[in-house]
């Protein structure tokens, strides 16, 4: 089992809490916001922590661009962001591939000068389904080392006796392609993601309902703690810790899942 923290460098809180949860919890992974406001300090804590997995969290929308604003005139809204309507955004990309490509480059180039090692790349709000995303993602991340991808793929199965839904639809095909394009390009990803029907409200008590029901292979369990959230004192727990144990779950970081 992966267990990750998204949106490292968001803020100080976030930053603090991915290291407290990675110390003295569970968690195996976290994804950089490159561009964030509080990145450098991200940074700065994860080469303190040389068993903390950091993967790359592109983000295309709902945040700050790595380029500035002359470099992407179609992409941003009128304070110079990101926006964060994600069919918007979405439609927008399919229309000028040529500045997402710029974009994930510099973002790429971002996390290269950090030095740390890439163990794997994903996208905020899993714009990584987005077939023009998806496509930059792996043309691009070949030049920078890129070997695992999230895949965003929850078994609604294992949701339903956790006692919740998991909110696919359409979601299936673009998973699909993902997974197909991932394959041919020689990249690994994870066979099971869960936290997708919980996202942003994964408790102790949901990571206790899902343990019992984790599906064989690679599991990844995602999660978003800040300084003070339920989801910190999840990753905390002492008893989601010794159930982990208790089940036999290894821990592992993505590098360590596809380690050769």
């Amino acid at each position: 089992m992966i267990v990750t923290a998204d949106d490292f460098g968001l803020n100080p809180e976030v930053n603090e809490a991915v290291v407290r949860a990675h110390t003295e919890g569970i968690l195996t992974c976290t994804s950089l916001m490159v561009g964030a406001p509080a990145a450098a300090d991200a940074v700065e804590q994860a080469r303190k922590l040389p068993g903390l997995g950091v993967g790359l969290h592109l983000t295309l929308v709902d945040g700050l661009p790595t380029l500035p604003r002359d470099a992407l005139p179609g992409l941003l809204d009128t304070e110079g962001r990101l926006p964060g309507d994600l069919w918007g955004a979405g439609f927008r990309m399919f229309l000028r591939p040529a500045q997402v490509a710029r974009e994930i480059r510099a973002q790429f180039e971002a996390f290269r000068r950090t030095s740390l090692a890439l163990d794997h790349v994903n996208a905020h709000h899993h714009m990584h389904l987005h077939p023009t995303v998806s496509a930059l993602m792996i043309e691009i991340g070949a030049e920078y080392g890129l070997r695992s991808v999230r895949l965003p793929s929850e078994p609604s199965e294992v949701v339903a006796r956790a006692g919740g839904s998991t909110p696919t639809g359409f979601l299936g095909i673009w998973i699909a392609i993902l997974r197909r394009r991932l394959l041919r390009a020689g990249l690994r990803c994870n066979d099971h993601m869960l936290g997708l029907a919980w996202t942003g409200d994964m408790t102790e008590a949901r990571f206790l309902s899902l343990l019992p029901h984790m599906p064989p292979g690679v599991v990844e369990l995602y999660c978003h703690p800040g300084a003070q959230n339920e989801e910190l004192q999840a990753l905390l727990s002492p008893r989601v810790a010794e159930e982990i144990r208790a089940r036999g779950l290894p821990l592992l970081t993505f590098s360590q899942a596809f380690a050769r």
